[in-house]
């Protein structure tokens, strides 16, 4: 009776021993070793419910194990070997790792694909399909900014410009990187605020948040080439109401479309630096300027005074 019930335990957690051995290899990213485990757990478990999501991650992982994985010749390819990574490749790593362990298997395959993708250039009608974008999914920070330098002209490209500032946000931190959030406000105020829920200085949401919550363009009805102004590009020029410590900062910030909202930030600038001098007149001057341009900012800052 006691063999019978060792035998059972043993056929009970064998299963289990077969899996883990998939899973095992899939972490080295050993291909032959991932592909014999599947065969085995495969053989005598073929129903098992973890065997697609394993077999998914060892194929993809023989893809790369043939040889040096060629580079990608054009978007469209590009474009299927992203949707694969990201529409079956995440799934099954979710499913087989842990949430660490799947965002540490994937980075590297996110690594892999941007390195096959590097020789491409930047198509604004496909703009996720870039190298950037793809170190960018992989964590690598100084990759991705290396990636959109090569971009010409990027910085008057709103999603490479994102992709920067993202990258800075990470390697230098919120404050050099006020410049290029002050760029991509007036140029896309969408991918502002889309970066800035994936900003890893929570001050920046907050900020935003606390804009949102307080300003209000509006109201005011400003039009700029027959065109309302989408609100959050007054964001940078709000911030030194609040935050004139970041004068200095934001004053880098290359000149864009000369927009209102670019202008106002600029009055806030030259405002805060005429302040400190005690030129009484020259402030009366711009703080008119800034009445007539944004009354809701010229609010704002006479708030603090």
């Amino acid at each position: 009776m006691l063999d019978q019930m060792q035998l059972d335990i043993f056929e009970d957690s064998r299963d289990v021993m077969l899996r883990n051995d998939v899973t095992h290899a899939l972490e080295q990213r050993d291909a032959l070793g991932a592909r014999s485990a599947c065969d085995r757990l495969a053989r005598d478990y073929p129903a098992d419910d973890s065997l697609p999501a394993l077999l998914a991650l060892a194929r993809s992982i023989e893809a790369g194990d043939l040889g040096q994985p060629q580079a990608i010749g054009d978007h469209e390819a590009l474009r299927a070997a992203r949707k694969m990574l990201e529409l079956t490749i995440c799934p099954a790593a979710q499913r087989v790792f842990d949430h660490g362990g799947a965002s540490r298997w994937l980075r590297t395959s996110w690594q892999d694909l941007a390195r096959r993708a590097g020789a491409l250039p930047f198509d604004a009608k496909s703009p996720q399909d870039h190298a950037a974008a793809l170190w960018l999914r992989a964590g690598a920070w100084e990759d991705a900014a290396q990636s959109v330098a090569s971009i010409e002209s990027w910085r008057r490209i709103p999603t490479p410009l994102a992709w920067m500032a993202e990258a800075r946000l990470h390697l230098l931190g919120l404050r050099a990187t006020w410049p290029l959030l002050a760029e991509l406000g007036w140029l896309s105020p969408t991918l502002l605020e889309s970066l800035a829920q994936r900003s890893p200085d929570p001050l920046l949401p907050q900020l935003i948040r606390s804009f949102e919550a307080n300003f209000n363009a509006d109201v005011d009805a400003i039009q700029e080439g027959g065109a309302d102004i989408v609100e959050l590009s007054w964001f940078a020029a709000w911030v030194l109401t609040e935050r004139p410590v970041f004068r200095g900062h934001l004053a880098l910030a290359q000149a864009s479309q000369h927009s209102a909202p670019e202008r106002a930030m600029r009055l806030m600038v030259e405002l805060l630096g005429l302040e400190r001098q005690g030129r009484h007149a020259d402030i009366v001057l711009r703080r008119k300027e800034l009445r007539d341009l944004q009354p809701s900012l010229y609010a704002a800052y006479m708030k603090t005074r």
